[in-house]
């Protein structure tokens, strides 16, 4: 068969271990996942009160345009209902936009480690990747505005950063997208800013008014914590959208996805009480780094990527052993570290108290 020779060699996305599979491998009644970044808190029990009523008829195609949700989305951001782009997670979005803009000649620059699936996409397509290293943590913006040159077709800020967290100022963006040529696509992935509380970190939707190469990628699955129901969405000028539209395939969001999003958006209050508990909850975590001399990276998302000290491998599985599932380092390009979404308070105690009593075990702790 006539494969596309970049695929070979190559490998599917590696989740975080299933809950399920984890049980049945160590014996174990209860898991922890604090693995994907996903709210520890649920949704919004608004969501849960409709879905506990929901008589939805999923015999029928959902609405390919969205145009409920597109509604309450654009209120809620306020921009132009044109002017949006629904995914099946941010995933989908990533794909879409590789697919538009990426082919065998031209390029694409993003940071390195960070989120892995900018160039998957772009390997399939047949792309060169030009990976450019984090410079303590974060992007080094001036180093990757060196890689572009004539035949760069995208550059990617994941901000902020998974899997370190840190973010790009306000500043440093709006200096790095001054500077980008215009015939450059540039993609803002803001996964996480909703759980942002830096004041350098301003809210970026003016770029996509004033520049009309910048694309701005969110989700629901995150802060919002409709992981399962899986929509992202992209928030850019009316010409971009058109140009990528044809991409989007026909019905890439449910008719109960769209239903609970819009659910999802009219609870803010419960997004403030997730972001304020995560934020304590990260004080638990370094406040473990800074009492054992662990290096870490401070993160304005909803996890922390920090030091063991120890092989990453190896404390991934002793924890799991334990209930807990999180991340090696090994697997984000983060070799002796390990990244840890912030759970409940119960969950971080107990899982910091595992932790010590492992890396005491490995002789990292005296």
């Amino acid at each position: 068969m006539k494969w596309k020779q970049q695929l070979f060699g190559m490998k599917a996305y590696q989740p975080g271990k299933p809950i399920e599979e984890v049980k049945r491998e160590f014996g174990l009644e209860k898991i922890v996942k604090l693995a994907s970044n996903e709210n520890p808190y649920g949704y919004s029990p608004k969501v849960k009160a409709f879905l506990e009523s929901d008589h939805t008829n999923h015999a029928i195609y959902p609405d390919g345009y969205a145009q409920n949700l597109r509604t309450v989305m654009a209120n809620h951001l306020g921009v132009k209902e044109t002017q949006l782009m629904f995914g099946n997670g941010s995933d989908d979005l990533i794909a879409i936009v590789t697919r538009a803009l990426l082919y065998p000649g031209v390029n694409t620059v993003m940071a390195t480690p960070s989120f892995s699936q900018y160039s998957h996409n772009a390997e399939i397509e047949g792309a060169e990747v030009r990976q450019v290293p984090l410079k303590d943590g974060k992007h080094d913006l001036k180093a990757m505005l060196e890689a572009i040159d004539e035949n760069t077709s995208i550059v990617w800020v994941c901000n902020p950063n998974n899997p370190t967290g840190t973010i790009v100022s306000d500043d440093e963006l709006t200096n790095f997208i001054q500077k980008v040529p215009s015939d450059v696509f540039i993609v803002l992935d803001e996964a996480y800013f909703e759980y942002v509380n830096s004041p350098e970190y301003k809210d970026t939707l003016h770029f996509v008014e004033e520049y009309p190469n910048v694309l701005v990628m969110r989700t629901l699955s995150k802060a919002y914590g409709l992981a399962s129901f899986r929509v992202g969405y992209a928030i850019a000028n009316e010409d971009i959208i058109k140009k990528l539209d044809p991409v989007r395939a026909p019905f890439n969001n449910s008719i109960l996805s769209q239903k609970v999003a819009i659910i999802a958006l009219e609870d803010q209050e419960f997004i403030q009480e997730t972001t304020e508990k995560t934020a304590l909850g990260k004080k638990q975590f370094v406040a473990f780094c800074e009492k054992h001399q662990l290096n870490y990276y401070p993160s304005q998302a909803n996890f922390i990527l920090f030091e063991v000290k120890a092989d990453s491998d190896t404390v991934f599985k002793e924890m799991m052993k334990r209930g807990y599932i999180i991340r090696s380092g090994n697997a984000l390009g983060a070799p002796g570290y390990i990244r840890v979404t912030i759970g409940t308070e119960e969950q971080n105690e107990e899982f910091l108290r595992l932790l010590e009593e492992v890396l005491t075990e490995l002789g990292v702790f005296a």
